[in-house]
């Protein structure tokens, strides 16, 4: 293989992205290193996909052919790579009350419309609000995200009763899991400081899986949770009829399940880029969803969204590239189709290491470091997205988080008008409001005035201050109307230019002034009509 040949495959998957000297070592090097990545998280992806198929009452397959579909074209179209999508439990909890009262052919229905939301999100750039969520915010969902990946690791030491009952492991059996779950984290926290030559993650499964094979040691496997042997994915129309009645029963769950999908991608987006000092598209990433979802349904899988865990495993085993998630995506697939008896033989032991590691190098546990340092509002959201993020799902906690932390800006800034006031040689008083005045800060503003005992010429200075939505507008009109009243006048001035135009939008500005560039100053109140008339 030619130089020319190799240069032109890095560019294929973004090598350019990559640092080093551009040899052909060092490119066969990275090659390896996005491969093995790969294929150290489509071992975690199996028992995840599993186990979320039983979350909402599909069979095993639906969620592996969900992870195989969505994670291939996700990584080939998202809008980060390195990212690793598939099925995932956030969604899943809301698909089973579906699949119970419906079936599964309305699952595929609903899953094709949810990826053409998320299409028609992404081409109207609705991604880029993602950016509106608060750091705390991130921080309390990070957070939650990591217990909630803990806690989901704990089903793995139940054993089936002798009624057919889950219950916890005792004795030698817990001893023998918790040892192998041990040995997995050392081996995980070791390799690094001795090679770099394949991820560590993927050295924890390969040793603790020899140990568990090589010595028929009876602890829970792969194989235990479900056969994962299959075909490849066909293509099949979902089975519904179509009619209104139809749509009825989908659009809820497509709309709940394309949002969801949605926050919990662009927040991988997020925590990857931040990770690896790279910023993604986010309204690629929507498209990328959306498209992979339609695609998904269409092929008998269950949908998905990005996968925080999955993705931590990628970018900590050293995947940088769309190669690493294109070759998870087909080392699974090549799972289902060859290798299903090998990888059924893989301890769940070892696959719980691999994420009890991923829930340490997640979890923000500089939070407890700077809460006392942070404003105790932005503590609260924290705590609150963390709370919220364990008892219900990553969407609503971040919902929740995002609307106290806008109200609590909203409070700090209606409580922070004020005004200065100081007499002119006509006799006249002047306010110098401080502040934007909005609909938290009507009544404050009210409250600074005086219109029987002010004199009979009056100025609102708005320097510092800005008139910004429509009740801030109904405030100055009312205001208007007390001195006017008193048979006083009101002036406004210093309305910069947005705020000009906003009140002339709204019909009470008749006449632009002139004589400053940089502000639209200065418009009377006169008493003898009540509004706001030319220029002064």
């Amino acid at each position: 293989m030619s130089l020319r040949l190799l240069t032109a495959l890095a560019g294929c998957f973004s090598f350019a992205d990559w640092k080093g000297d551009g040899s052909p070592v060092h490119l066969f090097g990275r090659i390896k290193t996005e491969l093995l990545s790969g294929l150290t998280v489509s071992l975690a992806l199996v028992p995840e996909a599993v186990a979320f198929s039983f979350v909402a009452g599909v069979h095993p397959l639906v969620g592996l052919y969900a992870a195989f579909l969505v994670g291939l074209i996700t990584a080939l179209i998202g809008g980060r790579p390195g990212m690793i999508s598939g099925a995932t439990g956030a969604l899943a909890v809301v698909m089973v009350a579906l699949v119970a009262s419906h079936g599964v052919e309305y699952l595929f229905a609903t899953v094709v419309l949810m990826g053409l939301l998320q299409v028609t999100a992404g081409l109207l750039r609705l991604g880029k609000f993602i950016r509106l969520v608060p750091h705390p915010v991130m921080m309390g969902f990070v957070n939650g995200l990591a217990i909630v990946i803990f806690l989901a690791q704990l089903t793995q030491f139940q054993v089936t009763g002798a009624d057919g009952a889950k219950v916890w492991m005792t004795g030698w059996p817990l001893a023998v899991m918790l040892g192998l779950v041990g040995l997995t984290m050392a081996i995980i926290w070791v390799m690094p400081k001795i090679t770099s030559v394949v991820p560590a993650p993927l050295a924890g499964i390969a040793v603790v899986a020899a140990i568990v094979i090589g010595f028929g040691l009876d602890v829970p496997r792969v194989g235990d949770l479900a056969t994962i042997k299959g075909g490849l994915p066909e293509f099949h129309i979902p089975m519904v009829p179509l009619t209104l009645e139809t749509l009825k029963v989908i659009v809820p769950y497509a709309v709940i399940l394309a949002a969801i999908g949605l926050i919990e991608s662009l927040l991988t987006l997020n925590l990857v880029g931040e990770i690896t000092g790279k910023r993604g598209g986010a309204s690629q990433e929507c498209v990328a969803q959306g498209v992979a979802n339609t695609v998904t349904g269409l092929f008998g899988g269950m949908g998905g969204c990005a996968m925080i865990g999955q993705s931590m495993i990628n970018v900590q085993s050293g995947g940088r590239t769309r190669l690493s998630g294109i070759s998870a995506a087909l080392f699974l697939l090549a799972f289902i189709l060859v290798a299903s008896s090998l990888i059924e033989q893989i301890p769940l032991a070892a696959l719980v290491g691999v994420m009890f590691m991923v829930v340490i190098g997640t979890f923000a546990w500089q939070s407890f470091l700077i809460v006392r340092r942070i404003p105790l509002t932005d503590a609260l959201v924290m705590g609150l997205v963390t709370v919220v993020t364990v008892a219900t799902d990553l969407a609503v906690a971040v919902v929740v988080g995002v609307i106290v932390s806008a109200l609590a800006y909203a409070w700090n800034n209606a409580t922070r008008i004020h005004a200065k006031t100081y007499e002119t040689p006509e006799g006249g008083k002047v306010y110098q409001i401080e502040g934007p005045l909005f609909f938290g800060s009507t009544d404050g503003f009210d409250e600074l005035f005086k219109p029987e005992s002010d004199p009979g010429l009056v100025i609102i200075d708005f320097m510092n201050s800005r008139v910004v939505d429509h009740s801030a507008l109904q405030a100055i009109e009312a205001l208007a109307v007390k001195y006017n009243a008193q048979g006083k006048t009101l002036q406004l001035r210093h309305l910069s230019r947005d705020c000009h135009q906003l009140l002339s939008r709204a019909g009470q500005l008749m006449l632009d002034s002139d004589d400053d560039p940089n502000y639209g100053i200065a418009v009377d109140y006169f008493v003898k009509t009540g509004s706001l008339g030319g220029a002064h």
